[in-house]
């Protein structure tokens, strides 16, 4: 989440008025992440007691022809129990609105909290809770194809040019380089898919205590391998954030807790050393790039892309496939 792009407090409380949720009573702009513009609102509720949303307005990296997959996705897990926000439509039934050329959503606020020092126990919740969108979105029948794959990889680190790979680390143009060839050559087929997150941050889950109250930003969601998420939520939350120290006890944890919903076949087992290499440059390339093209000014926090770095490093190595065992 982040904030790109303004709104005045008139043309806020305007919009919100298309909505049954009450009068506008603030609007605060929300800093992380990379991708959309994102406000948390609170209103005088459609009942007068009060109420949170989250408002995001689609700046890039997201189509809006892909909105009605990502909103409709949103509440069919929610109608299935899962710990999703609602999509709040408007007065007129409509998911999303228009703004120009962009496109704005409302969006159930959950309550909870990211955790920064994940616990075994948290990370137990969060494979659990993973493995149920994924059991949940099988009669989905939407699809959606994985637009940040290999081809966007390939794309991003293109359009960040060898010079500006060197700005950010001497090695990254070779470190690339390697990778792709290698991924490209190696990337496992013929897994079991379903919707995926894709993106499955800890600062996309919301927790109280061990409890998962929300798994939010779905906008990368797409239909692809389960085994592959698995691999970019290992990727996410099995390291230290600068991805120097890999935290084993974390990795069982979130192995075994998806398991206990879904368990991985053998042929997903032994995929997933690539698909974390996979995964590690994913979040390489985009990083990369986010950060030598960031418009000065934005209220976003940009990451390092040696975080990965060091990530694919770690999976690329013989001597870590285990920790998938």
């Amino acid at each position: 989440m982040a904030v790109y792009t303004h709104i005045g407090a008139e043309e806020m409380a305007a919009l919100i008025a298309e909505f049954d949720v009450g009068e506008l009573v603030s609007a605060k702009g929300i800093a992380e992440g990379v991708s959309n513009s994102n406000w948390l609102l609170e209103t005088t509720g459609a009942d007068g007691r009060g109420a949170r949303f989250i408002l995001t307005m689609y700046e890039f990296r997201i189509e809006i022809e892909d909105l009605p997959f990502f909103l409709s996705l949103l509440d069919h897990l929610a109608a299935k129990g899962c710990p999703v926000p609602r999509t709040i439509h408007d007065r007129a039934g409509n998911l999303y609105r228009r703004r120009d050329d962009k496109a704005l959503a409302l969006i159930e606020f959950l309550p909870g909290v990211s955790v920064s020092e994940p616990t075994p126990a948290q990370a137990r919740a969060v494979g659990r809770a993973l493995a149920g969108i994924h059991v949940a979105a099988t009669d989905f029948h939407a699809e959606r194809p994985n637009t940040m794959g290999i081809q966007a990889w390939v794309d991003l680190i293109e359009g960040c040019g060898d010079r500006g790979l060197r700005s950010i680390n001497r090695k990254l143009p070779r470190i690339v380089l390697d990778e792709l060839d290698f991924l490209s050559k190696n990337w496992p087929r013929d897994l079991p898919r379903s919707v995926i997150h894709a993106d499955l941050f800890p600062d996309n889950v919301l927790m109280l205590g061990d409890r998962v109250t929300g798994l939010i930003d779905f906008y990368f969601a797409c239909t692809g391998q389960c085994a592959y998420d698995v691999a970019v939520t290992h990727a996410a939350w099995c390291f230290n954030g600068d991805g120097r120290g890999f935290r084993a006890d974390l990795s069982a944890a979130l192995i075994e807790g998806y398991e206990a919903v879904r368990p991985l076949s053998p042929a997903e087992h032994a995929a997933l050393p690539v698909l974390a290499r996979g995964a590690s440059m994913r979040f390489l390339a985009s990083r990369a790039y986010d950060w030598l093209n960031t418009p000065e000014g934005a209220l976003v926090t940009k990451k390092d892309p040696m975080a990965f770095a060091r990530r694919l490093e770690f999976y690329a190595d013989p001597a870590n496939a285990g920790v998938f065992a």
